[in-house]
């Protein structure tokens, strides 16, 4: 299965924007019974939810097609919808995931601080939301958990608590997640929100910044955003052509029995970059960009 790279939230209180959503061309929708639904709609709100899990489960849709939306192609896989509950140790967030756990492709779960909460999750693959300091600090025994299918950042709420407004500092928390999520084996880390819809450029600026720290991916809060997450993740030209190149020597040493793959350049290079070439020339043919139909 392809890592995601666009995560689009939509209101758990809004389902006319459910299917909208889906057709967006994000690869996973989120459900959101927490932050963007006001305390007095959240038991609506997780109705709502599994109304549309149980619909969807019945009565699959065609316009769920991964990317099929106007926001940029897609190689055919269906969107997968997650929910994000409310926290665990309250009341309510444990009804949303007795609600939803078995509907949903995913539940995220918020406000994660340590492993232990995570014992009792059943049901769909759990991602666990860290947005706190406790939770930076349990990073590691989190994303070993079991249950846990993948881990990301609340970074507005973690920059708040730590008072933290110099990039550089969260570029720190944001490794130690990274390095944390793949000595776990988890996929990996996806961007948080990037708040201002409006500001592509800066969209644009931050995603590229991201990417370089080994971060993959975005959560958006708005469907014109996933055509700029996709950009900023597709691989230049440039890598694409060096990929290819670091592939087709590989092909050529397997095919003449040489043990070792060397470059026209001379250069030599082992399995762990030829499996990455690999990955960049897949990912550049996923999020290619392809001439619009003539009308």
């Amino acid at each position: 299965m392809n890592v995601p790279v666009t995560w689009l939230y939509v209101p758990g209180d809004r389902p006319e924007r459910f299917d909208k959503a889906v057709a967006s061309g994000a690869d996973v929708v989120i459900v959101d019974l927490e932050d963007a639904v006001a305390p007095a709609r959240k038991d609506e709100a997780r109705a709502n939810a599994v109304a549309y899990l149980r619909a969807r489960r019945a009565d699959p849709r065609p316009e769920g097609a991964m990317g099929e939306g106007p926001h940029g192609p897609g190689d055919g896989a269906v969107t997968r919808v997650h929910v994000r509950i409310n926290d665990l140790g309250t009341e309510r967030g444990r009804a949303d995931l007795e609600a939803v756990g078995d509907l949903a492709d995913g539940v995220r779960l918020p406000k994660v601080e340590s492993a232990a909460v995570l014992d009792a999750i059943t049901g769909a693959p759990a991602y666990a939301l860290l947005e706190s300091a406790a939770g930076i600090v349990a990073a590691r025994e989190i994303a070993a958990h079991p249950k846990v299918a993948g881990v990301a950042l609340g970074e507005q709420d973690l920059a708040a608590e730590l008072a933290v407004t110099d990039e550089r500092a969260m570029d720190h928390l944001r490794l130690q997640v990274v390095l944390a999520a793949a000595a776990a084996g988890l996929p990996p880390v996806p961007m948080s929100v990037f708040p201002n819809v409006k500001d592509e450029a800066g969209l644009l600026a931050s995603c590229l910044a991201g990417r370089a720290l080994g971060l993959f991916g975005r959560t958006a809060i708005h469907p014109r955003q996933i055509p700029v997450i996709r950009r900023a993740f597709r691989p230049s030209e440039e890598e694409a052509a060096r990929a290819a190149e670091i592939v087709e020597a590989a092909e050529q040493a397997e095919r003449s029995g040489a043990g070792a793959v060397a470059l026209p350049d001379g250069r030599f290079v082992d399995a762990p970059i030829v499996a990455r070439a690999r990955r960049t020339l897949a990912l550049a043919h996923r999020l290619a960009e392809r001439p619009a139909s003539a009308p």
